[in-house]
């Protein structure tokens, strides 16, 4: 799957635009605050429907305008097939896949699919659990059908179960037991599902990351991911932990275990990345996360994703920005960067980015390049 062109309307910054590109690796450049990651936003928008940074859909028109289009061309095995989105701030997003109403937001994802790098993936080393786990529920979605109906049945069945505990006002009647039986009986079920699928993604991406890993950092070292859960290896599974943690669960007005509790344990050299890693390592590590589940999806699927690299440059020392552009994946990529890109990349095309009057305009470099150097890269920023 290839993005050909893209058109841009009221979309962040961009009054208007049309961007051709290539299979390769194109290179959006430009100072800080003009519209470099709005463009790979818009990209992003195209699979996932909504912004990769979390933004709000209103933040996402232009400021000024009714509403925001985001138009495109993808080449998908061989078939041209047309996205045109409607972005309304207050209203209902209208979607449209080769003229036709889009039915289930899967289908844009079988289209385009997309691995998102950005200095903010630090947070799957550094955050919470929760951040761990949307990473593995983030695979798995893009992975099979089938597991985003299972995690989409499992907020359900927590929503549920919440607002249950939430309207029992920590009172555990006799009707307020007999419904939490069912609900338990359902949660029971899925969450056991979701935690062994999780489990099973882990044992494919430790080669996948491992390998990523020493190829970023430029040297060996072990890693090693384990799913930590306090219930999965109970006899009595997790049924048997509901029923036990039902008075705290009753008193707290919360599901207090499950898999929307669990954690991933990452470690570098036998220790917690999370507290006794250097920045450096920590980095490396995300991306590493990052690229394990893009090598993983491209050898599932049969194709790699298309890659958004959101400055990713500017955290990283020169040593492991060289050592990530020479173990990029094949496929094509769209990289925003304010300043210089290691000598290393094989770059196909350049888009200058610059604002004009509160609108962003790209100006193409007259001439595409198949790799940067220093003195090169000056001359044409």
């Amino acid at each position: 799957m290839t993005l050909q062109r893209l058109w841009l309307r009221d979309f962040r910054s961009y009054e208007e635009a049309e961007i051709r590109f290539g299979p390769g690796l194109t290179v959006v450049v430009g100072p800080n605050g003009t519209g470099k990651t709005n463009l790979l936003e818009a990209a992003g928008y195209l699979s996932i429907l909504g912004s990769f940074r979390g933004a709000p859909t209103e933040a996402l028109v232009r400021l000024g305008a009714e509403r925001g289009v985001v138009r495109a061309e993808i080449d998908a095995d061989g078939r041209s097939v047309l996205i045109e989105i409607e972005i309304v701030p207050s209203g209902r997003n209208r979607v449209l896949v080769n003229k036709q109403p889009l039915k289930r937001n899967r289908e844009l994802r079988d289209v385009l699919r997309i691995t998102v790098f950005s200095p903010e993936d630090l947070i799957l080393v550094k955050g919470g659990p929760g951040e761990r786990r949307s990473y593995l529920d983030g695979v798995l979605t893009m992975l099979h059908p089938r597991n985003e109906a299972m995690l989409t049945e499992l907020e359900r069945v927590l929503r549920q179960r919440n607002a249950l505990l939430k309207q029992a006002g920590g009172r555990l009647s006799a009707e307020v037991g007999f419904t939490l039986d069912v609900w338990d009986a359902k949660l029971g079920h899925v969450g056991t599902d979701v935690a062994r699928a999780r489990l099973a993604l882990l044992d494919d991406l430790r080669a996948f990351v491992a390998t990523a890993y020493s190829d970023v950092a430029d040297r060996p070292a072990p890693v090693t991911l384990t799913y930590r859960s306090v219930w999965f290896d109970r006899p009595d599974g997790l049924p048997g932990a509901l029923a036990e943690g039902r008075i705290d669960d009753a008193r707290r007005g919360l599901s207090l275990i499950g898999p929307h509790r669990d954690d991933v344990e990452l470690l570098i050299e036998g220790r917690p990345s999370r507290t006794h890693a250097s920045q450096g390592e920590q980095r490396t590590l995300s991306l590493a996360l990052r690229l394990a589940a893009h090598r993983l999806l491209t050898d599932r699927l049969g194709e790699p994703p298309l890659l958004l690299l959101d400055d990713v440059f500017s955290e990283l020392d020169p040593q492991r920005s060289d050592a990530l552009v020479r173990h990029l994946p094949p496929g094509q990529a769209l990289l925003a960067t304010a300043g210089f890109v290691p000598p290393a990349a094989e770059v196909e095309s350049i888009l200058r980015v610059a604002r004009n009057s509160g609108s962003t305009r790209l100006l193409p470099v007259d001439k595409a390049v198949e790799s940067v150097d220093e003195t090169a890269w000056n001359r044409v920023t």
